[in-house]
C-alpha cells in the first residue's frame, strides 16, 4: 500500500468517528487489515477493546501488510520449508471461516460421468501422497516494475515476498475426479472457491491429472490453515500461485474450454508483444507456469557490519530445481558461484549461500538463477500492463558501516 492510499485510509477510519490514538492502537495491533475493519464498523471508547475481524486469521504482524494480502519477510526465513505462520497470504477476498463438519466438496460438469459429493472425512480417506512445492503469487515483484523500469503496472505492489514452499499433502485431483468418472470429452477442470466471489480458475485436464496436482488438506503435516485453504485445496506445482486456488467448493470438468475473468482480463500478459486479437476472448497471453528467480534473503535495503558475512537467498524455477545461482558486487562486472543447499527437491526453491568481504559503504548485490532447463533470469523484461512474471536480475542495496 503506498502512503497516498494508506493516508486516505486513515482519513476514511477517522471520518467514521475513530479518534488518532485509536487508529495508532488498531494499526500496531493488526496493520491495514484492521484500519480497513474500521472503516465498516462504529469506533468503541478504545481501541484495544475493539472486536475487529481481520481479513486473515494468522497474526499479521511479522508480514508486510496490504488490505487482503500478507507478505512473508524473506530475512525471517532459514529453511527450505516456509513455516505455516510466516507464509503469505494471497486472498481475493477475507479469509472465509468454514465449519469442516458442514463441508462438501462437488464435482460437477459435463464431461464427468456423475455428480459426486464429498465431505472433508471422504476426501482424508483417499490414498494420500505428499509434494514439497513453492507456491508463488503471479504478481510477486510487482512493485519492481516501476523502481527497476520506470513503469507502472497495476495491481498489488508486492516486493518479494509473494512466496513461500511447504509440504503439501492430500489425495491428488485426479483420485478425487475418478470417483466422478472423467469422460474422454473433458478439456477443462474449473476449481471453484468458497470465499467471497467465488475465486476460480480452470486449467487443462492433463494438468489436473498429473500425479503431483494434489487436492491438500494438510501444510507442514498439520490441517490446512484457514488463511491457506481449509479444510482443502488445489495444489498445482510449477504453476502460477491462483491456480491452487484455496477453499474448493466445487471442481467443475467441461467439454469445452472455459472463460472467465481470470483467464481472460487476469492472469493473462497484456501489452504489445501479446496481441489481443491473436488470444480472443483473453486481453492477451495466457499465463500458466512461473519464471524462474532468486532472491536474498536480506531486508531492503540491508544494513550489515564491515567483514565477512555469509549471505542467504532463495533461488525458483517451475522448469525444475535451479542448479546455478551466480552473484555479483561490481553491477554483474563479474559473477562469482554461490552454493546451492540441500535439499534440492523436484517443485521446491533451493536454499543458495555465499561469502561476502563487506566493506564500509554503500553496495549493490546482485543474483541471478539458472534452472536445470538452462532458463536464466534476465537483464531486462517485456512489461506487461498487470506485472506479472516480473523475474529480472534484482538489484540488492546493502549499507554497510
Amino acid at each position: 500500500m503506498s502512503n497516498e492510499e494508506l493516508t486516505a485510509l486513515i482519513q476514511r477510519a477517522q471520518e467514521h468517528g475513530f479518534s488518532r490514538r485509536q487508529l495508532l492502537k488498531l494499526f500496531a495491533a493488526g496493520g491495514v487489515g484492521a484500519l480497513l475493519a474500521a472503516c465498516e464498523r462504529p469506533p468503541g471508547p478504545d481501541a484495544t477493546t475493539l472486536s475487529v475481524e481481520l481479513p486473515w486469521v494468522k497474526d499479521p504482524r511479522p508480514f508486510v501488510q496490504h488490505p487482503t494480502n500478507l507478505e512473508t519477510r524473506l530475512e525471517l526465513l532459514d529453511g527450505v520449508i516456509t513455516p505455516n505462520e510466516l507464509f503469505f497470504v494471497r486472498n481475493h477476498a477475507p479469509t472465509p471461516r468454514l465449519d469442516a463438519s458442514q463441508y462438501v466438496v462437488r464435482i460437477t460438469g459435463d464431461a464427468v460421468e456423475r455428480e459426486v459429493e464429498l465431505t472433508l472425512a471422504e476426501l482424508e480417506r483417499l490414498p494420500s501422497e505428499s509434494v514439497v512445492a513453492y507456491l508463488e503469487c503471479a504478481g510477486n515483484w510487482r512493485g519492481f516494475w516501476l523502481t527497476e523500469t520506470g513503469r507502472v503496472a497495476s495491481g498489488g505492489q508486492w516486493a518479494r515476498g509473494g512466496v513461500g514452499c511447504a509440504e503439501w499433502s492430500g489425495p491428488t485431483l485426479a483420485s478425487v475426479l475418478a470417483l466422478a468418472g472423467v469422460r474422454d470429452t473433458a478439456v477443462d477442470v474449473d476449481v471453484i472457491g468458497l470465499d467471497d466471489g467465488a475465486f476460480s480458475r480452470a486449467m487443462p485436464i492433463d494438468r489436473a491429472l498429473d500425479p503431483t496436482t494434489l487436492v491438500a488438506t494438510r501444510m507442514n503435516g498439520e490441517p490446512l490453515p484457514a488463511d491457506h485453504g481449509y479444510p482443502a485445496r488445489t495444489v498445482v506445482p510449477g504453476w502460477v500461485g491462483s491456480t491452487s486456488v484455496k477453499w474448493i467448493g466445487e471442481i467443475r470438468v467441461t467439454s469445452e474450454k472455459m472463460w472467465s475473468k481470470n483467464n481472460t482480463t487476469s492472469y493473462v500478459l497484456i501489452g504489445d508483444d501479446w496481441p489481443a486479437a491473436e488470444y480472443a476472448p483473453a486481453d492477451g497471453g495466457p499465463i500458466t507456469t512461473g519464471v524462474v528467480k532468486s532472491a536474498l534473503a536480506l531486508p531492503r535495503p540491508a544494513r550489515l557490519d564491515t567483514g565477512s558475512h555469509t549471505l542467504f537467498g532463495f533461488a525458483y524455477s517451475p522448469q525444475g530445481p535451479v542448479t546455478r545461482v551466480q552473484w555479483s558486487a561490481d553491477g554483474g562486472g563479474s559473477w562469482q558461484e554461490a552454493r546451492i543447499l540441500d535439499p534440492v527437491l523436484p517443485h521446491a526453491w533451493q536454499r543458495f549461500a555465499f561469502e561476502w568481504d563487506a566493506q564500509q559503504g554503500r553496495h549493490t548485490l546482485l543474483t541471478r538463477a539458472t534452472d536445470t532447463g538452462g532458463n536464466v533470469q534476465p537483464e531486462e523484461a517485456r512489461f506487461n500492463e498487470k506485472g506479472y512474471l516480473l523475474n529480472i536480475v534484482l538489484p540488492h542495496e546493502v549499507v554497510v558501516s
